[in-house]
């Protein structure tokens, strides 16, 4: 019997003693009990949720086995534990109601590599993409391509067995492993590799725990070969659990004990290192987007494409392109994946050829190509058109887009979403289109929702029905698939798990191996876990267990969300749509998706880990009867002084009460809260558009009503008014500034460093009244002149602190022989949002959007410098005020700039720059750098763009004492190298945060290019 809501906040006396006895041992790793932790890791891409009591992060495989050791203890007996590598898993593989050991966040060292041997060694947490980023100058790569490649862990691929992209060339994971070194749950370690049967006989003898599972594995795999060859099905893909087939070769004369681990989802042993085979890389890539008119066609059409010799054959139906369409991924690729005039695409086969030369494959790909042609011109097989990409990074676009397509599939706005857990079906693939017809004829009597991609060269497809698990009767419709699914798969001579492992499927291996074998694997079980403690239930249980197996109807995340009133769960819909997909677990340091996670390698820092929390809190505050909306709108009312003084109180009462160390899971919500840089990259980097800078301002906002806000806070939200009026006392206000009196003051009262400094002489005294703004006079111009004027926005960076560039800015105007006119400030609010001030802010956009509005009446172009806090304009100020942007547009100076005509410049003897775009508009602006290069190319200058993260500065994040050490760790790991690497004088940067953190690291400020060409033009 499954109970249910079992999950609580407290850890057991017995995890509290083994967490105690290990600290006082030489483990050098990390232990987390916090609730926080514990919450973040409750989770992987599956929708079951099993909260850990303990979570051990060890720093190298002595902390491993240090930790197995001491479980060896009486006292411990009943204690399990659960290896996690990335935690991608899609069927809960990861997930332990016991003690965590997630190898991901340190053991990610490359130890070894020989090229002449054409192997690696690496430890268990290297993540895929780290690990082809190294091999890539040796001209190698480690072949299986999963679409969590950026993010999954190497001993994840392994006890998953992973396969992905190309596996019918390519092989899976198990087929690339040369050796493991690996440790049991009692602490013993031992290594695998491929041995002489005879000489697995003679250690089989041996009276050691090694020789004993060389002895209970060899016997199995030798008496019931006959047994085990009918069982395995003859797939490219057939994840079983342990695999008893490939543990001997195809003479039975070589051994590999390691062929059991691969895929047994860590309830064997605890893998440490594996020395791995590497593939050199075909430099030759040529990609066939093929277009039907049905998904059907392109299914009914692949194993034609197979035939071609293809190196992959991939698939997505019209519902996972459509969705791409509506997500940033669709700019990159739309140029690649064209429509075909007056025809309807509905499904799209991408076949890859790959050689080491292109001979190697032109034949190959001319004979499709005719093939096709003349397919499209007798209209047969659906097919409709094709493209042919032979670049490489047109390739990559590609597939970024597909790999993506597990995130999309979760973007939906109904409660219904598309789950895993039964997404990863294998069958010949000759039988596919049939099998495919019965799927969807199922889910279709359903009335069910579903897209599909996935691997049809494999016989793959990735399919997830949408359904509400918070509805009893949609929960108990996903037991009724499952188990019509398995039937399914076994008709078609197939298994329901081909590439995903079982996990918490596990309770269909008995009715999949039979009776006779399944008990031959609860002897493996066993001979490695006796006592049942490695991640019990999961694959099957020792011989003398009653445990039972996990089961699909065991504990969803669905059942914790149930508690949550449903116009709550509306109203932060974006934390509460997080799929856990995972793709902010990012590895490329190159990416802008949560800096705060890339530097800490914290998960509780990153925008699922906050995701997850704030559901929890949310959770929390239900049961506590608190009414959140009603709060947050008493919260937001005008107050009188005297409740406010009353209010004051109470919240000192309560910070008082928290320094003497009284509990509240709102405490570790705000931690992770404090280490968000809010640069918004999450909300079109992630899949689901999870946005945390919004239900974080929420969140602060609530918990700055319970517990008294830092001084800090304050000095950031009122900067918007201070700054005017300090502006114009620059001269005496900077050298005091300058002391290091005044520094260490700041440092120690408010906690802040690196202040910056005014600009001087003043953004007033520089412009005078020359360009002052007059609606009346404006009002009165000709539709020509306003044409050929221009309305600055001025918000409080640019022109209190960098008042050069709102100069440069007027200047190119003037030469563009355009108008400019400079706006009156008006704070923006953004510094607000960002501590959570909504009140203040919602104020704050009120009064700015009233003024913008009148001026947008005008009709006269208006443009604002900085990134950030145009931004604000069309995402916090729809979301406040309830409108689409206001009504009023403010363009930000490329985007106004890219519709003037621009002349040669003269005054350079450079044509080469180097720019380094804003976060902010890399990821909410897409094509911001194209534009400026577009812009340079007219002035006849080369601009080249380079990828990097945050630079580590964000706002005010970087000048938080607190912060320093994690704004120079960005800083060292994306922008310094770019820095170093080039010139000075040729550097652009469009941030004036990324500008500030430059400055403070290597005393010099690039420039925007709005100034390069004011002063070239």
């Amino acid at each position: 019997m499954i109970k249910k809501l079992s999950q609580t906040d407290t850890v057991s006396d017995l995890t509290n003693q083994f967490v105690e006895q290990l600290k006082h041992t030489s483990f050098s790793g990390e232990i987390d009990i916090s609730f926080a932790t514990r919450v973040v890791t409750s989770t992987d891409n599956s929708i079951y949720q099993e909260t850990p009591q303990a979570v051990i992060f060890p720093k190298n495989a002595n902390d491993i086995q240090i930790a197995c050791a001491l479980t060896n203890k009486d006292i411990f007996k009943t204690l399990s534990f659960g290896p996690r590598g990335g935690g991608t898993g899609t069927n809960g593989q990861s997930l332990t109601p016991g003690i965590m050991l997630d190898l991901s966040r340190h053991m990610r060292n490359i130890i070894e590599i020989n090229v002449e041997e054409s192997w690696v060694k690496v430890e268990a947490g290297v993540i895929k993409d780290q690990l082809n980023d190294y091999l890539r100058p040796f001209g190698y790569f480690f072949a299986p391509d999963l679409s969590t490649s950026n993010r999954a862990t190497v001993g994840g691929m392994i006890n998953t067995d992973a396969s992905g992209q190309g596996s019918l060339v390519y092989g899976k994971t198990s087929d690339h492993i040369l050796a493991m070194d690996a440790v049991l749950i009692d602490g013993t370690e031992f290594s695998t590799n491929k041995m002489p049967v005879e000489q697995v006989k003679a250690l089989a003898k041996e009276n050691t725990r090694v020789g004993n599972l060389y002895d209970t594995v060899l016997n199995i795999g030798l008496d019931n070969r006959a047994l085990i060859l009918e069982k395995f099905p003859r797939l490219n893909r057939f994840l079983t659990g342990y695999d008893l087939e490939n543990i001997f070769n195809k003479d039975l004369n070589e051994f590999d004990l390691g062929r059991v681990l691969t895929g047994s989802e860590g309830s064997l042993a605890v893998i440490t290192h594996a020395k791995l085979n590497i593939t050199p890389i075909a430099n030759f890539k040529t990609l066939i987007n093929i277009k039907y008119d049905s998904f059907d066609s392109a299914l009914r059409n692949s194993p034609f494409l197979v035939e071609a010799r293809a190196t992959s054959v991939e698939t997505v139906d019209s519902k996972v392109l459509n969705l791409a369409r509506e997500d940033i991924i669709w700019h990159s690729v739309s140029d690649l994946i064209t429509d075909v005039p007056g025809k309807d695409m509905q499904g799209l086969n991408m076949v890859e050829f790959n050689g080491e030369t292109q001979e190697e494959i032109d034949d190959k790909v001319k004979t499709l190509c005719l093939r096709l042609d003349e397919l499209i011109a007798d209209q047969q097989a659906g097919l409709i058109g094709y493209q042919l990409l032979t670049d490489k990074d047109d390739i990559l676009k590609i597939y970024a887009m597909r790999k993506k397509s597990v995130g999309l599939l979760g973007k939906t706005a109904s409660s219904k979403k598309p789950l895993a857990f039964a997404e990863d079906t294998a069958v010949p693939p000759e039988h596919l289109a049939d099998y495919i017809q019965e799927f969807r004829n199922l889910l279709d009597s359903h009335n069910l929702d579903y897209g599909m991609f996935g691997h049809v060269d494999a016989g793959v497809l990735h399919v997830r029905p949408a359904l509400d698990m918070a509805d009893p009767e949609q929960e108990k419709l996903l037991r009724v698939i499952s188990d019509e699914v398995v039937k399914l798969t076994a008709k078609y001579g197939g298994l329901m798990w081909g590439e995903h492992g079982k996990g918490y499927r596990s309770e269909y291996g008995p009715n999949f191996f039979g009776d006779e074998l399944f008990s031959k694997l609860r002897e493996i079980k066993t001979a490695f876990d006796p006592n049942n403690k490695l991640n019990p239930g999961k694959i099957c249980t020792p011989i003398a267990s009653d445990s039972e197996l996990v089961s699909v109807d065991s504990q969803k995340r669905a059942w914790f969300d149930k508690e949550i009133p449903t116009n709550i769960k509306s109203s932060f819909d974006n934390a509460m749509n997080c799929n856990g997909n995972g793709l902010c677990f990012n590895y490329d340091e190159k990416s802008p998706m949560c800096p705060s996670y890339k530097v800490t390698k914290d998960r509780r820092y990153s925008p699922k880990g906050r995701a997850s929390l704030m559901r929890e809190w949310l959770r929390l505050q239900s049961n506590k009867g608190v009414d959140l909306l009603q709060t947050e709108n008493d919260i937001n009312k005008p107050s009188s002084t005297f409740t406010d003084i009353k209010a004051w109180f109470e919240k000192l009462k309560n910070s008082k009460a928290k320094q003497q160390g009284k509990y509240d899971f709102s405490h570790e919500v705000k931690e992770s809260m404090d280490e968000c840089l809010a640069c918004k990259a999450c909300t079109t980097a992630c899949p689901i558009n999870v946005d945390v800078p919004t239900f974080r301002s929420r969140f602060l906002n609530y918990y700055h009503d319970v517990y008294a806000r830092p001084l800090k806070d304050y000095f950031v939200a009122n900067i918007e008014q201070t700054a005017p009026i300090m502006s114009k006392f620059s001269k005496v206000i900077n050298p005091i500034l300058k002391m290091n009196l005044t520094k260490k003051v700041i440092q120690k009262q408010i906690g802040y460093v690196d202040t910056p400094l005014l600009s001087e002489p003043s953004l007033t005294s520089q412009v005078k009244s020359k360009y002052d703004f007059n609606f009346d006079n404006l009002k009165q111009l000709s539709e020509e002149e306003k044409s050929k004027t221009v309305l600055i926005v001025q918000d409080p960076f640019t022109s209190f602190y960098e008042a050069e560039l709102v100069v440069s800015l007027i200047t190119l105007i003037e030469k563009l022989n355009l108008r400019p006119v400079l706006l009156p400030f008006k704070p923006n609010g953004k510094p607000q949002h960002v501590k959570g001030f909504l009140k203040e802010f919602t104020k704050t956009a009120k009064t700015s959007a009233e003024f913008l509005n009148q001026v947008s009446k005008l009709n006269i172009k208006m443009i604002g410098l900085d990134a950030s806090l145009v931004m604000c304009y069309r995402d916090e100020y729809k979301t406040i005020l309830n409108t689409q942007r206001g009504h009023f547009e403010v363009l930000l100076a490329h985007e106004w700039l890219q519709d003037q005509e621009f002349h040669p410049a003269k005054n350079t003897n450079d044509k080469n720059f180097v720019l380094i775009n804003h976060c902010t508009e890399t990821t909410a602006l897409p094509n911001t750098v194209n534009v400026w290069k577009n812009i340079f190319e007219q002035s006849n200058l080369i601009l080249n763009s380079v990828s990097t993260g945050c630079c580590g500065m964000a706002g005010t994040y970087g000048h938080e004492a607190k912060n320093l050490d994690n704004s120079r760790a960005l800083y060292d790991m994306s922008w310094k190298p770019v820095i170093e690497k080039n010139q000075r004088h040729i550097i652009l940067a469009t941030g004036f945060s990324c500008r500030s953190q430059v400055k403070r690291f290597e005393n010099f400020k690039p420039r925007h290019p709005i100034e390069l060409l004011a002063e070239i033009l």
